[in-house]
């Protein structure tokens, strides 16, 4: 695979990796990988808050009032 970007963002991920101690591709790697576990945590707790709103919406509204 061959991943094009521009100048600036080269320059960030060579401080990135600089940073990391490790290779500019494992920078990248590393990247996407938590990347991707961040969205899938933050895609399930926004599931499960709005499963719990639903379930607790008549407790939740009389602590309200």
């Amino acid at each position: 695979m061959t991943l094009r970007l521009s100048e600036s963002d080269e320059a960030v991920l060579t401080e990135l990796a600089d940073a990391l101690g490790v290779s500019k591709q494992e920078a990248t790697v590393r990247a996407i990988r938590e990347t991707a576990q961040r969205q899938v945590h933050e895609r399930r707790v926004s599931e499960l808050s709005s499963q719990a709103r639903q379930r607790y919406a008549d407790v939740i509204d009389r602590l309200g009032q």
